[in-house]
């Protein structure tokens, strides 16, 4: 066997092996399944969610749709939260709005009344916080090394259990990026 026949498949497979198979853009596709065991304190209901979220950070902006179904209490309000999982942080980014619950940048979609469905897109503009945590006011950039890192969550919050009635984690187990 001539060794140094096989010198340039050696070397072209180990560059092959040394490149990412998926070369990584900026854009980042989230799945979060919300449940009400997942919220501190955990909430016994039968209610659930999703949130579908892209993040194109080229373009400063993450595109989403939320639904929910089957919530006991009127829906008064939804976030992404800065808080890693089974702990509660403060409130990042509106996702959805009521005339009780107003969102300070006038950008989030009115919430409906269960079972509902509503998209929006988030822009560094939509950022309120939490300055407590770290996070100001427009640090879009902020934001999305927390969802990546999963130290964010996304919830629904009703007259019933106004701290949420349904959450979930932005990352780990329910994080999906496909």
């Amino acid at each position: 066997m001539n060794v140094h026949a096989l010198l340039p498949c050696v070397l072209f497979c180990g560059a092959l092996y040394a490149t990412p198979a998926v070369a990584r853009d900026d854009d980042d596709r989230i799945v979060v399944r919300l449940r009400s065991y997942e919220e501190v304190p955990a909430v016994s209901s039968g209610a659930s969610g999703l949130f579908r979220a892209r993040i194109n950070e080229a373009a400063g902006t993450i595109t989403y749709e939320l639904s929910y179904q089957r919530l006991q209490g009127d829906v008064r309000q939804s976030h992404i939260h800065f808080g890693q999982r089974s702990v509660n942080g403060g409130i990042s980014v509106f996702l959805c709005q009521t005339a009780t619950n107003p969102d300070p940048t006038g950008g989030a979609p009115t919430c409906g009344a269960s079972p509902a469905a509503m998209t929006g897109t988030l822009t560094a503009a939509n950022i309120i916080g939490p300055t407590g945590q770290g996070i100001a006011a427009t640090e879009f950039a902020e934001l999305i090394r927390a969802i990546r890192a999963g130290v964010a969550y996304v919830n629904v919050h009703t007259n019933l259990f106004p701290g949420g009635e349904i959450r979930g984690q932005a990352g780990g187990s329910d994080h999906d990026d496909h």
